[in-house]
């Protein structure tokens, strides 16, 4: 590297998994190292992080064991999206400061393969936008809503979790793609209010007041034709009982059952699925990182004119990333939880 490429700093700081929890993780878990800034080599880039996201699935790789995603190991550092500058380069592909995404997260400094960074255009939007509603927590709304489970004119849908990344776009996305109502369910007064007033649902549940089935029955007296399940729970529960027949449900999370150390009980309307012909469908977001460029041209425009309204939650400094996962999971978060670095 040339001196010009050298960034300023000579330390990297990183979250690095401490020990792997048992149920609802904590603070101990986590632990904040320090290194030497490493140097790219051919075809890399350094990157110094200004924003990282703060998600649920997370939660599913502190535990050992396979799944869709390789767990994070202890005494590694974490990982996930992230937005930064390229400060050092051996790439002619993607210069000293360009603005980019990576997968690289929870640490301040990162060298990545220039081939997996995507260069963002912060003209278009913020930087930190290309980690929520312009990253895949936009994307998985659209993804649920166009291929997963196809919003039809006229159909209620019921978002969990609406207050959230992922819910609070989905349900404007619903409306956008022609619902006629659409329901979110929020704990609490003040988050079931924002539905309303800041990301247009016509309906706010407040799960923690009282029953989300019997809320549900309210808000929908004729049944619902969608629902997109960020919960689980009794949440799908209530789901199943009011979806009409023929009714559709996009699985995208459960996050009531992340923290479980038992298998989680099945819905007991289960049976339900059945007699009314539901459609039940999961989906991972990077079964659809193909749509990433006709989402991104929607999005940005939508953003810009108003018709897309986001909400973040932000906490200050790479020491307080495992404190944002442990609010994500809790609820503490309106909108997308992030890290500015």
């Amino acid at each position: 590297m040339s001196a010009t490429n050298t960034p300023s700093d000579s330390i990297s700081y990183e979250i690095r998994l401490a020990s792997r929890p048992a149920g609802e993780p904590s603070l101990e878990n986590f632990e904040l190292a320090k290194s030497a800034v490493p140097s790219p080599g051919d075809g890399q880039v350094l990157v110094r992080n200004t924003w990282m996201s703060v998600d649920p699935y997370m939660r599913g790789r502190m535990n050992p064991g396979e799944s869709y995603i390789p767990p994070f190991e202890i005494g590694s550092p974490l990982e996930g999206s992230a937005v930064g500058e390229v400060v050092a380069s051996r790439s002619p592909d993607v210069p000293v400061g360009s603005t980019v995404t990576h997968f690289a997260g929870w640490r301040s400094h990162a060298v990545v393969d220039a081939a997996t960074v995507v260069v963002v255009d912060t003209a278009v939007a913020r930087p930190q936008d290309y980690l929520g509603a312009l990253g895949t927590t936009g994307l998985t709304a659209y993804a649920a809503l166009t291929d997963v489970t196809p919003v039809r004119d006229g159909d209620v849908v019921f978002v969990s979790a609406a207050a959230g990344a992922v819910g609070s776009v989905a349900g404007q996305l619903a409306r956008q793609f022609g619902a006629s109502t659409v329901i979110g369910s929020a704990g609490g007064a003040e988050k079931a209010e924002r539905l309303v007033k800041d990301f247009g649902f016509d309906v706010a549940i407040d799960y923690q007041a009282s029953s989300v089935a019997a809320q549900l029955a309210d808000a929908a007296p004729g049944g619902i034709d969608l629902y997109v399940d960020n919960v689980g729970g009794d949440h799908l529960e209530a789901a199943i009982g009011a979806l009409r027949v023929g009714g559709r449900i996009a699985g995208i999370g459960m996050i009531s059952g992340y923290n479980a150390t038992t298998p989680v009980p099945a819905p007991k309307n289960l049976f339900q699925v059945y007699g009314k012909r539901l459609t039940i469908r999961g989906m991972l977001v990077s079964d659809y990182f193909h749509l990433f460029p006709e989402y991104v041209a929607k999005a940005a425009g939508w953003l810009a004119d108003g018709s897309l309204r986001t909400s973040e939650t932000v906490m200050e400094g790479l020491d307080q990333a495992p404190a944002a996962l442990l609010g994500v999971l809790n609820g503490a978060n309106t909108g997308k939880m992030l890290v500015r670095l």
